[in-house]
């Protein structure tokens, strides 16, 4: 490990851009993946956690990686729906990877992020792309880690755009707003990154079809599995939000912005999540008087250059 990588943990609900999320991680340039935690979401704990190890198993990364299984269902509401529509049966679009050998480990999700924190204070990148169950756990068990991760950088929530599962709330703040609360509310340095500039950054099938005439040897299998598993993401898109031939790049753009916070412009705004409401439990609400006064202060992305981030995305995998 060089000692100017940026070192991360993904916690995650691997479906469909989970996995091309975490791909990239693994062939990024100066970033090291310490551990992927799981979570359920696009699909459950237990599949999140094997479509993980067979992807790792997939990108054959020269180092080792634990993955946890974490949070099974939300901290008070009942067990959530899942997303068979967006991400197929089994979270990656209907693909068969290979089995993997490794197995995970013996902790919780929340277990090891806050035994990686301890052993590293100050030292470590926290990225979610699921529901933030996990990290609010992980809270419980350690009131002080807002002051032990570097950053957390969340794929989730939305302000000036509307919601993908009801008007106002993004899918991963929807799924347990009661946890995004806490996390949004705890001190974290941090980062949203929603449907304000996910929605903008798109990969198209002409993408696709680049990748397979430049891409590396090395990196034909993964390059295939983007491939098969895009075609569902793919037709759900263009059901669902006119998109033809493209998909919304959500959870590597979070995890790009980590990497590269320059291709995001930010805003800092006080906010909180709302828990009631028939039609607003899972809304990101920023306060954006002149002289807000609800809510904690976060980051949130509200613009991106979204042709140099697809372009940051592409160039790892040539």
């Amino acid at each position: 490990m060089d000692s100017k990588d940026t070192r991360i943990i993904i916690d995650c609900d691997t479906g469909i851009d989970d996995a091309l999320a975490i791909l990239y991680a693994l062939r990024a340039p100066g970033v090291r993946v310490e551990a992927i935690t799981t979570g359920f979401g696009n699909i459950g704990v237990q599949q999140a956690a094997e479509n993980t190890l067979r992807l790792l198993a997939l990108a054959q990364p020269d180092y080792d990686i634990p993955v946890a299984v974490g949070a099974a269902q939300a901290l008070v509401r009942e067990p959530g729906i899942y997303s068979p529509h967006v991400h197929g049966a089994n979270g990656i679009g209907g693909v068969t990877l290979p089995p993997s050998n490794q197995q995970p480990v013996s902790e919780t999700s929340a277990e090891l992020i806050v035994r990686l924190a301890d052993e590293s204070p100050g030292e470590l990148v926290l990225v979610t792309l699921g529901r933030l169950t996990n990290l609010a756990l992980a809270l419980e068990l350690d009131p002080e880690l807002p002051g032990k991760l570097q950053k957390v950088v969340v794929m989730g929530g939305t302000i000036y755009k509307p919601g993908n599962v009801t008007p106002v709330a993004e899918a991963n703040i929807w799924g347990d707003p009661e946890a995004a609360d806490r996390v949004f509310t705890a001190g974290f340095e941090l980062l949203m990154v929603g449907l304000d500039v996910t929605l903008q950054t798109l990969i198209k099938g002409e993408h696709i079809a680049m990748l397979k005439r430049l891409g590396k040897a090395g990196n034909l299998p993964v390059i295939d599995f983007m491939e098969q598993t895009l075609q569902h993401y793919f037709r759900f898109y263009r059901e669902a939000n006119y998109v033809l031939d493209g998909a919304p790049l959500h959870d590597p753009l979070a995890l790009m912005a980590a990497l590269q916070p320059d291709l995001i412009t930010t805003r800092r705004m006080k906010v909180r999540v709302e828990q009631q409401g028939e039609f607003t439990a899972g809304m990101v609400v920023a306060d954006l008087r002149a002289q807000p006064k609800a809510g904690e202060y976060i980051e949130v992305a509200v613009d991106v250059d979204a042709e140099r981030a697809v372009g940051a995305f592409l160039s790892v995998f040539i």
